[in-house]
């Protein structure tokens, strides 16, 4: 109960500070959210001349106070979605969200299906290998005889 007490608390206290990064954005964090249109980069890897354009474009809008959300819809309405490092949480850009968590999630059942069919067909075998040794087909006299030779061969 504790952790979840805790777990909830780190949670409410990241809030804040996930809006004050938004309404407040620094220059490597924008550059690090953005790709260069024209070379595939993030932002702040660039150095082409739309990239140079984009970081001055960025430190001014900042220094008018925008936020890191209108910054971004500015920049997606002029050079397009091309320019986001992320990709969107609707539509078909959904896909890149879920297709990874549902390629755990199938290996994830695989593996735990596959495991629990080999402890069921190890349980199986030894069950098996367990009927044969104790069904030798011996009767007493037979066992005891055999018992005596196998004794004489280890000593």
């Amino acid at each position: 109960m504790k952790v979840l007490a805790v777990a909830c608390a780190a949670f409410f206290l990241m809030v804040p500070v996930a809006f004050a990064s938004d309404l407040h954005p620094s220059q490597s964090e924008m550059e690090t959210q953005l790709v260069c249109p024209a070379c595939h980069l993030p932002l702040d890897e660039s150095s082409s001349p739309v990239a140079q354009q984009m970081k001055a474009y960025i430190r001014k809008r900042i220094a008018e106070g925008a936020t890191a959300t209108q910054i971004k819809d500015e920049l997606v309405a002029q050079l397009g979605t091309a320019v986001l490092g992320v990709p969107g949480t609707h539509g078909f850009d959904l896909l890149a969200w879920l297709m990874p968590m549902a390629g755990i999630g199938v290996g994830a059942v695989l593996i735990g299906f596959g495991a629990w069919t080999w402890t069921q067909r190890t349980k199986s075998d030894a069950a098996a290998d367990d009927a044969d040794t104790s069904d030798s087909g011996l009767d007493a006299e037979q066992e005891r005889r055999v018992d005596e030779e196998l004794a004489r061969f280890d000593a």
